[in-house]
């Protein structure tokens, strides 16, 4: 039976926009996670199972006799932003909102769904993996450590995300690196605070941090080579000081993205021997906490191939492109593909978007029917019918 596609845009954006006015934030998915199961089965999925690593869900879908098995992936969780949106769909939560799109993403994924459920045409077992928390970098590790692989075998995983300021039906991916890991930090110096009118009788630690943000800018600029990309960014300075009081306690917090483990690995060493020495400059002591949160993103070569063979039966031939660098941004979607070789995607949100995570964001509707059907093609194509 051939889907009417108009019928299923709308009933698309719908799902899309209700999604939209009641965002959870990671594992706190429970109406998403309940709506998505709601849906799966009333496309008639052979399985759907909810409460996976927490708030996640996966539905099964099989055809014919074969006897492999792909998976497709989307995220599900918001962020803590107050949405500055005017629409009648904002969102309804206070102080959480879908400023990164996972919205559509899962109405994407549900389009797919039902698109194969109704019409068919592939041979196997298709895997639909809805993932919670994938915004700081848990859920897709919550649900493997549930046995997501063992209960839900599958070989290959596709996923992808919206992309602000590419044209609404464009499509871009690349073999290899295409989104960098993501390490968080924790500098806290400590000294000994005192009146800001004697700053001489204590030991204070604002100065030492403000040396230590600067110094910290050395590490991509002189330490690694020109011919590695790296980026350290210092997102808080948090002091116990007050208007006259000095600081004897200073918290800098921030990320670093790379795309190799050394070039973390060189990251972290000489953060701590900046740290460590601009401390000793000002006499005061420094703790370095360094953590891993997202691993890189690599796409398989093989892969890539078959998903822009399959995106250009959905896109315009001359809107399918090699994205030319990767982004710095990281992705949870990676650590399933420390299992199973996959790819990940980049469709158009509109050249006039809001970026992602911005207060003004909005998902674009109109690329909606896009990722539905590329979903779609690339089963068809991996698991062709008989």
């Amino acid at each position: 039976m051939a889907t009417d596609l108009n019928a299923l845009e709308r009933e698309m954006t719908a799902w899309r926009r209700d999604l939209h006015a009641h965002p959870e934030f990671g594992f706190e998915e429970k109406r998403t996670g309940a709506f998505v199961a709601a849906k799966l089965r009333e496309f008639g999925l052979d399985e759907v199972v909810e409460g996976i690593g927490g708030t996640g869900v996966v539905g099964t879908l099989k055809r014919g006799s074969g006897n492999r098995a792909i998976a497709l992936r989307a995220d599900m969780d918001a962020l803590r932003i107050t949405e500055q949106g005017t629409q009648d769909y904002r969102s309804r939560n206070s102080g959480t909102m879908h400023a990164c799109g996972h919205d559509g993403h899962t109405a994407m994924l549900l389009g797919a769904a039902k698109l194969l459920a109704e019409e068919g045409g592939f041979d196997g077992t298709v895997r639909f993996v809805f993932q919670p928390a994938e915004e700081w970098g848990r859920g897709a590790l919550a649900m493997l450590a549930d046995g997501l692989m063992e209960r839900f075998p599958f070989e290959e995983i596709y996923g992808l995300h919206n992309m602000p300021g590419l044209g609404v039906g464009h499509f871009q991916t690349r073999v290899g690196s295409i989104m960098s890991a993501e390490d968080n930090f924790e500098i806290v110096l400590k000294g000994v605070g005192g009146h800001a009118a004697r700053p001489h009788w204590g030991n204070e630690v604002l100065v030492a941090a403000c040396a230590t943000v600067m110094n910290l800018q050395t590490i991509v600029s002189r330490r690694l080579s020109p011919t590695d990309i790296g980026v350290v960014s210092v997102t808080e300075l948090i002091t116990d000081g007050t208007r006259n009081a000095l600081p004897g306690l200073a918290r800098i917090l921030g990320d670093a993205r790379s795309f190799r483990p050394e070039i973390s690995a060189e990251i972290e060493k000489q953060m701590r021997i900046v740290a460590e020495g601009t401390a000793a400059t000002y006499n005061v002591a420094a703790d370095v906490t360094y953590t891993r949160e997202f691993v890189p993103l690599l796409n398989d070569a093989a892969l890539v191939d078959e998903a822009f063979a399959a995106a250009r039966t959905v896109f315009e031939h001359e809107h399918v492109s090699i994205a030319q660098e990767p982004m710095t941004g990281s992705e949870d979607f990676a650590q399933f593909l420390e299992h199973v070789p996959g790819c990940f995607v980049f469709v158009g949100n509109g050249r006039d978007s809001a970026p992602l995570h911005n207060p003004a964001y909005d998902f674009n509707d109109d690329g909606l029917l896009y990722g539905a059907r590329f979903h779609a093609a690339i089963i068809r194509q991996r698991l062709p019918a008989a």
